[in-house]
């Protein structure tokens, strides 16, 4: 009986955590992280077990039938007499495509719950946002409602809003306000299109009810519905018997779509001087490509980290960021396929503009967070480029470049944060031979630099040969995206080894030199707790790098069905304009 609502669990356990910590009395604080750090705890376990459970042989995607753990429970739903009725549901469920990110998601919130274990300022505020910030981030990434998905990701706003403004660097409430009005700007432009998606798509098992085809949603055949379907389409269906609905599920069927409405892919409604349908992926694309972010839409993400406290940087870079690509795989791609492939050569270009920008930057960067900040555009400027090859190879590494990137991101900002956290100063400049200091921590050092550049053995070079593949069989398979889109992306990884292997060299090695004048106990080697942060991401970039199969089984399916809906449905609703 558990097992039903093992997702539920996961989303509302740190909810509830966290106002269990911002109830309890000041004197307490001491206990706070140890809450957080059992909630994390618990929630890594019982991701453990779904991933155990979890049969990839399903594909999801398109086909509720085919996601896994799913909980459906009707929200609301508000007659609007003769305009029909508006309804949601608590939906969520597990297919390839959010597994990968809820195991991510627990590995890096535990990660940054240890890292925030030095945390002695206003202890109640910043574990209670940070728990809230938790279980908004898994209802993110969760959510099959396109409102309550909505509803989890303006709610991650909050949490990191205060978490960068209040216990941030020098420059925080600048960096934390920055990042607020760029998230709300892709927000606004969410809503639109979430509002004229709702306007346009029926629930058909829902309607069949309100018609009188059927007594309850839960025994509604697939005959039935497909009767309510060709019923919509010949226009038969009485406007007041309709029951709009947020299901992005629904959402990704074109035979749920209402003649004539602004959505229609039969008819194209003019808005602004462009095709609605269009404009309406443009509208997401900018949407998430903010969250992403993608060239020019990132300027608010190198304040971001800079500013932001250690462990908040490797939430923002390790999970955060994946809400843009995965935002719009579930729904720009999926509900709206025509234009993906429409605008595929555009975001095809903007990711290789992302890539090489900001290996361009990182190379240019004298802060060492700074440089990893702008390794992050380069590095998600793969996932950009590997969705808009729509194949099955760029997919697939899009994917696996998300849950890579955030294994490895998350490990380079507590690289920056054990140096920051002894001598105060991140400037690559006020450094020199390290490795005579602190060894060990040099090790792992050179490990996660060698790693996010794409050496083989690790993650990131599975995740990036496959974008490469995909982008450049994309010219052959589809003939969406130029051959020399793949060969300029490629240059990216070139300036990676750039920036890297020069601050290697730079930081430490040669002769020993700190700017500011330290103790030797001050440049202490990595401790127990440090230690516990970076092995276990050690762990996972290699056996995503030797055995990538542990994370390509479950995907598999779910990108195979995703990669031949964006194509399929597009070609067809193109023909039928």
């Amino acid at each position: 009986m558990l097992n039903n609502y093992l997702l539920s669990i996961l989303i509302f356990l740190p909810l509830v955590a966290s106002l269990v910590v911002a109830l309890l009395p000041g004197q307490f604080k001491n206990v706070f992280k140890y809450i957080a750090l059992a909630i994390a705890s618990v929630q890594t376990i019982l991701a453990v077990v779904l991933y155990c459970a979890y049969d990839g042989s399903m594909a999801g995607v398109n086909d509720l039938n085919g996601f896994q753990f799913v909980e459906n429970v009707p929200w609301f739903d508000i007659s609007l007499s003769s305009l029909g009725h508006i309804s949601a549901d608590y939906l969520i469920g597990v297919d390839g495509l959010n597994m990968s990110m809820l195991l991510l998601s627990v590995v890096v919130m535990l990660i940054g719950t240890i890292a925030s274990w030095n945390i002695n300022q206003k202890e109640k505020g910043y574990f209670s946002l940070l728990l809230l910030l938790n279980g908004a981030i898994l209802g993110c990434f969760l959510s099959l409602d396109f409102l309550l998905f909505y509803l989890f990701f303006e709610f991650m706003l909050l949490p990191m809003y205060f978490l960068i403004g209040l216990w941030g660097g020098v420059r925080r409430e600048y960096a934390s306000i920055k990042f607020f009005l760029y998230t709300l700007l892709g927000s606004v432009f969410i809503l639109i299109v979430m509002i004229a998606l709702n306007l346009s798509v029926i629930d058909p098992a829902a309607t069949a009810v309100n018609a009188g085809l059927a007594e309850s949603k839960l025994n509604v055949s697939g005959e039935v519905i497909g009767q309510v379907q060709q019923a919509l389409a010949t226009g038969q269906i009485e406007e007041q018997n309709m029951v709009h609905t947020f299901n992005m599920v629904h959402m990704a069927n074109p035979a749920n779509y209402i003649p004539g409405s602004i959505m229609d892919y039969k008819v194209v409604k003019m808005i602004l001087g462009q095709e609605g349908r269009m404009l309406m992926f443009l509208l997401l694309f900018i949407g998430f490509a903010i969250k992403i972010p993608v060239v020019p839409l990132h300027t608010w993400l190198p304040d971001a980290h800079v500013e932001a406290p250690t462990p908040i940087s490797v939430i923002l870079a390790g999970v955060l960021l994946k809400i843009g690509g995965y935002g719009l795989m579930r729904t720009a791609f999926t509900i709206i396929p025509d234009g993906a492939v429409h605008y595929a050569w555009w975001m095809g270009l903007f990711g290789v503009i992302s890539i090489i920008y900001g290996a361009l930057n990182a190379l240019a960067s004298k802060d060492l967070k700074k440089m990893i900040a702008y390794s992050s555009v380069s590095h998600m400027g793969f996932v950009l480029l590997g969705l808009a090859s729509v194949t099955t190879e760029g997919i697939s590494g899009a994917v696996y470049q998300m849950v890579s990137h955030g294994v490895i991101s998350a490990a380079l900002f507590l690289i920056v944060g054990v140096i920051y956290e002894r001598g105060h100063d991140r400037m690559i400049e006020n450094y020199s031979g390290l490795v005579s200091k602190m060894p060990k921590y040099t090790i792992f050092a050179v490990i996660f630099f060698f790693a996010s550049l794409g050496l083989p053995g690790f993650s990131g070079f599975i995740a990036e040969i496959f974008v490469l593949l995909g982008s450049f069989n994309s010219s052959m398979i589809n003939g969406l995206l130029p051959k020399w889109m793949t060969v300029v992306a490629a240059l990216g990884l070139v300036f990676s080894a750039a920036y890297y292997l020069w601050t290697i060299q730079r930081m430490f090695f040669g002769k020993f030199f700190t700017k500011i004048k330290l103790g030797e106990s001050v440049l202490s080697d990595l401790n127990a707790r440090e230690y516990l942060m970076l092995a276990p991401l050690v762990i996972l970039a290699l056996v995503m790098g030797i055995f990538p199969g542990f994370l390509l089984d479950i995907i598999n399916q779910s990108v195979a069905v995703f990669t031949d809906l964006v194509t399929q449905h597009a070609a067809e609703l193109v023909q039928q304009k």
